[in-house]
C-alpha cells in the first residue's frame, strides 16, 4: 500500500487539481462550477477503479471436467503427471483436481489476458484519461497564454473593484434605500459583525450596525488607489475591447468538450452488459496440465460495471450541462455588455455598453453573481470618477489656498477663476467675498446650494463647460445673478438654467449660433429674462434669430460681432425701440442702413470692422438727436460728406484705419466733439477750421501723411491727448503750450530734429508723457529733459 501511494495521486491530490484555478472563480458561470464537482466525482471514480485493479484485479480458473473416471490415474500418468495413492474420497467433498499451487497461479495469470475482455481490464485508466482530458480542454482558456493573461489581469482589477472603499462610497450614494441609523438597539434575533472600510456593500446587509463614515471620508492613501484604478481600467478597457480572443477560446473549448462527450457517451454505452463474472479459457496447456479448459471468475466485473453505470452517469450530467453552455453561447449575445440591462440597475446611468472580450468577461461575471458587475460598474461611470475627483479636489484647494487667487479686476471687484479642473471646490462658498465667479473647461461643474454664502456674487462666467445646478442654488441666483458669460461649443454648454434668471440684466453669449451650419445648436427663448437689458452676441449668425426677437422691446444695448459672416435681415432691428447702444461688427455691412434712422433713443453706434466704403448717407443720422458715440473705424471708407455737421451732438468720432485722404471742413462745426480718431488714413492736412472744436480732450491721426500742424489747432484747450505720430512732421510750433492740460504726446516717427521750449508751458506734461526719439529729446536744455526722461 505504501507503494502505490508512492507511485500514484492520492485523491486529495486529484481533487486538488480542481482547484487550481480557484481564483479564477469570478468568471466561472454556474454551469462550469457544477462541472467542476462532477470532475471531481468523476476523478475520485476513475482513480477508485484504477486502485481496485492494481491493488485486486485477477482470475480465479478451475478445471472444467465433466465427469470423474476410474481411468483418471492413468490419464495423469499419460499426462506425465506423478501420481500418489488416493485416499477413499467422500461424495460430498468433490472432485480433486491434483493441481498445485503455482499450476493455478500460471493458470490465472494466462487466462486473464487470454479471455478477460480489454474493458475489464482498461476501462478505468481510459476514464481517468477521459476525466483528465476533460479537466484540461475546462481550463484551458485559464492557461492559453494570448487569453489568460488578460483574464488574469481582468479578476485582479475585479477583486480590487469589489474591494474598495471607494466603490462602497458610490453605492452608497446612489442607492434608493434611506441611510441607516446611527444608533439602532440590536434585536435578541440579530447577529453583530465586525465592519471595517472595507465590507462590500454594507447598506444592503441585513444585519444591525453601527455605519461607518466611510461615505464621507477616505484617506489620501485610498483615493490614490481609487483614481490609479480608474486609470487602469480605462487602459484595460481599450485593449480587451480590441478583440475577442477570450470568447473564441471559451467556445473553442466548449465545442470541444461537447464533441469529446458524445464519443465517451457512445463508446461506454456500448460497454454496458459487457462485463462477465464466468469465463471459459483454453490456454492449450493440457501436456502441462492434464486439462484442456477452466472455467474462470473474475473477481471485479461486478463492481466495475457498477462503478461504469456510476460513470456514464455523471459524463451524462456533464454532457447535458456543457449543451447548455454551448446553447448560451450560440444563443446569446455575449459580444455587447449594457449595464443597463444585465447588472440590474447599477445606479450609474452613463455607463457606455462595452464590447468582444471585455463584454463576454462581463456576462460571465454576471452568471457567477451580478453583484461583481455592478461594483465594478462603479469604475467605468464618469460620474463615479467625477466624485471621487471632487473628493480629492475638496483636501488639494482649502479656502486659504482660493482665497489667495481671488483678486480685482479692471472694474475693481473681486475676482475668482477657477480653470481646468474636474469639480467646483466646496471651499469657494466659503468665500463670501467673491463678487465676480470665473468657471473655465471644469469637466463635472455644479452649483450647490452652498452658493447663498457668497452674497456679494452678482456676476457669472462659464467658459466651455456644462454647470448643473441644483433647485437650491438655482433660487439663490435666480434672485443674485446681474450678469452672466456664457462660451460654448455644443448645445450640453448651453445651461438650461441661463433662461430663467429673472433678474439678469447683461447676458453674454459667445458660440456657434448659426443655423445653417450647426442645427443642434438654438437658442430657446429669452423671453424669461425679463430684467435684460444688455445682450452680448459673439457668433456667426446670418440673421437675428427669433430668441432674439423676443426681448426685442426690453433691450437697451445690442452687441454683435459676427465673425466676418453676412448679417442679414437688418429690418428686425425696428422692433427694438428702446435701443440706446448698436454693436454690429465684422457683419459684412455695407452700407449704413435706413433701419438705424428708426431708432429714435439710439446714443452710439459701432459699426467697426464692416464694409463700408461710401457713406453719404451718413446725414440721414441726424434724426438720432441724441447721437452722441459713432464708430466706423477699419472700414474702407474713402470721405466723409459735408453732411456730418447735421450730427451735432456727436460727441466721439472714431474713423480709424480706413481710406480717407481729407477731412472735411463741416467735420470742425461738431462743436460738441471731444474724442476725434482718425488714424491710420491717408490725411495729408488738418484744417485751420480744427480750433472751431473747443471741447475737443483727445486728437488721434497717428499714421497718416500729415506735413505740419496748423497753429489753430493749438486754440482747443482742453485737449489733454495728442497722438501725431508716424507722419511726416518736421518741428512742432510753439503755439503747443497753450495746451495747459496736456498730458500725453505721442510724435515717433516723425522728421523733427528738436522740440520748442514752450512745451514746459504744458504742465501736466510729466515723465513718461511724452513719446519721441531720444535725440529729439535732447535738444532741450538739461533741466527740461530731466523733466521728461
Amino acid at each position: 500500500m505504501l507503494a502505490i501511494r508512492r507511485g500514484m495521486f492520492t485523491i486529495s491530490d486529484a481533487a486538488s487539481l480542481a482547484d487550481t484555478q480557484a481564483h479564477f472563480k469570478a468568471v466561472k458561470p454556474w454551469w462550469d462550477v457544477l462541472m467542476d464537482y462532477v470532475l471531481i466525482i468523476m476523478l475520485m471514480t476513475a482513480f477508485f477503479s484504477a486502485t481496485l485493479l492494481i491493488t485486486m484485479d485477477k482470475v480465479v480458473c478451475m478445471p472444467k471436467t465433466t465427469k470423474l473416471t476410474k481411468n483418471m490415474s492413468n490419464d495423469f500418468s499419460e499426462a506425465g503427471t506423478i501420481t500418489q495413492p488416493t485416499p477413499a474420497i467422500r461424495k460430498d467433498i468433490g472432485h480433486l483436481t491434483n493441481l498445485d499451487y503455482q499450476q493455478y497461479m500460471y493458470v490465472s495469470a494466462v487466462c486473464y489476458h487470454k479471455v478477460v475482455p480489454w474493458q475489464s481490464k482498461y476501462f478505468p485508466y481510459l476514464s481517468l484519461i477521459n476525466t483528465l482530458l476533460l479537466l484540461v480542454s475546462s481550463n484551458f482558456w485559464f492557461k492559453y497564454p494570448k487569453t489568460s493573461s488578460k483574464i488574469e489581469l481582468f479578476i485582479s482589477i475585479l477583486s480590487k473593484c469589489f474591494e474598495s472603499p471607494w466603490t462602497t462610497k458610490a453605492l452608497e450614494e446612489t442607492s434608493d434605500q434611506p441611510p441607516p441609523e446611527h444608533n439602532r438597539q440590536k434585536s435578541s434575533s440579530s447577529r453583530s459583525m465586525d465592519l471595517s472600510p472595507r465590507t462590500p456593500l454594507i447598506r444592503e446587509t441585513p444585519f444591525s450596525f453601527v455605519p461607518l463614515q466611510v461615505s464621507t471620508i477616505l484617506d489620501k492613501k485610498e483615493e490614490e488607489q481609487a483614481k490609479a484604478l480608474f486609470e487602469r481600467i480605462r487602459h484595460f478597457r481599450a485593449h480587451a475591447e480590441d478583440s475577442d480572443m477570450v470568447y473564441r477560446a471559451y467556445i473553442g473549448q466548449t465545442v470541444f468538450k461537447v464533441v469529446a462527450l458524445a464519443i465517451i457517451l457512445g463508446y461506454s454505452l456500448s460497454l454496458v452488459g459487457s462485463f462477465s463474472f464466468h469465463h471459459l479459457c483454453k490456454p492449450g496447456i493440457r501436456n502441462f496440465m492434464g486439462y484442456s479448459m477452466f472455467k474462470c471468475t473474475h473477481n471485479l466485473a461486478f463492481i466495475l460495471e457498477k462503478l461504469l453505470l456510476t460513470y456514464i452517469l455523471l459524463v451524462s450530467v456533464y454532457a447535458f450541462l456543457s449543451a447548455y453552455a454551448l446553447f448560451w453561447l450560440l444563443t446569446s449575445s455575449l459580444k455587447v455588455y449594457s449595464f443597463d440591462t444585465n447588472s440590474e440597475g447599477s445606479g450609474f446611468s452613463d455607463i457606455p455598453d462595452v464590447k468582444n472580450d471585455f463584454a463576454f468577461m462581463l456576462h460571465m461575471v454576471d452568471r457567477y453573481d451580478t453583484l461583481y458587475s455592478r461594483r465594478f460598474s462603479v469604475f467605468l461611470s464618469a460620474i463615479s470618477e467625477g466624485r471621487l475627483r471632487e473628493l480629492a479636489l475638496n483636501s488639494e484647494w482649502p479656502a486659504e489656498k482660493l482665497r489667495q487667487m481671488i483678486n480685482k479686476n479692471t472694474n475693481g471687484r473681486y475676482e475668482l477663476q477657477l480653470s481646468m479642473i474636474p469639480v467646483i471646490p466646496k471651499d469657494v462658498y466659503e468665500l463670501s467675498e467673491i463678487e465676480v465667479l470665473k468657471l473655465e473647461l471644469i469637466s463635472s461643474a455644479k452649483i450647490v446650494g452652498a452658493v447663498s454664502h457668497l452674497k456679494s456674487l452678482s456676476e457669472l462666467h462659464i467658459s466651455h463647460c456644462s454647470v448643473k445646478m441644483d433647485p437650491e442654488a438655482f433660487s439663490c441666483i435666480r434672485e443674485r445673478l446681474k450678469v452672466l458669460h456664457v462660451r460654448f461649443t455644443d448645445m450640453e454648454e448651453l445651461p438650461s438654467w441661463m433662461y430663467s434668471l429673472k433678474n439678469v440684466s447683461q447676458l453674454h453669449l459667445s458660440g456657434n449660433l448659426n443655423c445653417s451650419n450647426n442645427k443642434s445648436i438654438r437658442l430657446q427663448s429669452l423671453r424669461g429674462l425679463t430684467g435684460l437689458r444688455s445682450l452680448f452676441l459673439t457668433s456667426n449668425l446670418s440673421h437675428l434669430s427669433s430668441a432674439v426677437l423676443d426681448v426685442a422691446g426690453q433691450l437697451s444695448k445690442l452687441s454683435i460681432q459676427n465673425g466676418d459672416t453676412e448679417l442679414g435681415s437688418l429690418g428686425q432691428l425696428k422692433r427694438m425701440n428702446r435701443l440706446l447702444e448698436l454693436t454690429l461688427c465684422h457683419c459684412k455691412i455695407s452700407k449704413i442702413t435706413g433701419v438705424l434712422v428708426g431708432l429714435p433713443n439710439l446714443q452710439s453706434i459701432d459699426l467697426t470692422s464692416n464694409q463700408l466704403q461710401y457713406v453719404d448717407d451718413l446725414g440721414t443720422l441726424q434724426r438720432l438727436r441724441n447721437l452722441s458715440i459713432l464708430r466706423l473705424s477699419h472700414n474702407a471708407i474713402n470721405r466723409l460728406p459735408a453732411s456730418i455737421e447735421f450730427l451735432r451732438n456727436l460727441e466721439e468720432l472714431y474713423i480709424s484705419h480706413n481710406k480717407l485722404e481729407n477731412l472735411p471742413v463741416s467735420l470742425c462745426n461738431l462743436v460738441r466733439l471731444r474724442h476725434l480718431d482718425v488714424s491710420y488714413n491717408h490725411i495729408r492736412h488738418i484744417p485751420h477750421e480744427i480750433g472751431h472744436l473747443t471741447r475737443l480732450e483727445t486728437l488721434a491721426i497717428t499714421s497718416n501723411q500729415i506735413s505740419f500742424l496748423p497753429r489753430e489747432l493749438f486754440r482747443c484747450s482742453r485737449l489733454r491727448s495728442l497722438h501725431v505720430g508716424s507722419n511726416k512732421l518736421t518741428s512742432v510750433p510753439p503755439e503747443i503750450g497753450q495746451l495747459p492740460l496736456l498730458s500725453s504726446l505721442d510724435l515717433m516717427g516723425n522728421n523733427l530734429t528738436e522740440l520748442p521750449e514752450e512745451i514746459t508751458n504744458c504742465l501736466q506734461l510729466k515723465k513718461g508723457g511724452i513719446d519721441v526719439e531720444a535725440y529729439v529729446l535732447g535738444t532741450l536744455p538739461p533741466e527740461l529733459r530731466k523733466k521728461y526722461l
